[in-house]
């Protein structure tokens, strides 16, 4: 399951390991398409290996703006706190997984 993240918890939950970071908003279309696949991959990784949350980018915005998240939805992915990639748009679940395989 996909856990929700704000500015105050971003930085200890997003450290460790390899992190997928979806930038999103309850008005945004194309990440209402995003979050099923999204959830699906959280069922389908142990979170050992691949940890997926979400940020409203309304609610908190001082870390997209850290990130410079211009255009939403943007996967944003993490290893070991160092940001590793970055995606913006949908993506399906064949491509992300070739994204987390590239990467873990």
């Amino acid at each position: 399951m996909t856990q929700v993240v704000t500015d105050k918890t971003f930085d200890e939950e997003t450290s460790q390991g390899l992190v997928l970071v979806d930038f999103w908003a309850t008005w945004c279309g194309p990440c209402r398409m995003q979050a099923p696949i999204l959830e699906q991959l959280s069922e389908e990784f142990d979170e050992d290996d691949l940890k997926i949350v979400k940020l409203d980018v309304d609610e908190n915005p001082e870390t997209a703006q850290k990130f410079g998240i211009m255009s939403i939805p943007t996967l944003l992915f993490k290893k070991d706190d160092q940001v590793v990639k970055q995606v913006a748009g949908v993506h399906t679940k064949d491509q992300l997984k070739n994204i987390i395989a590239e990467l873990g």
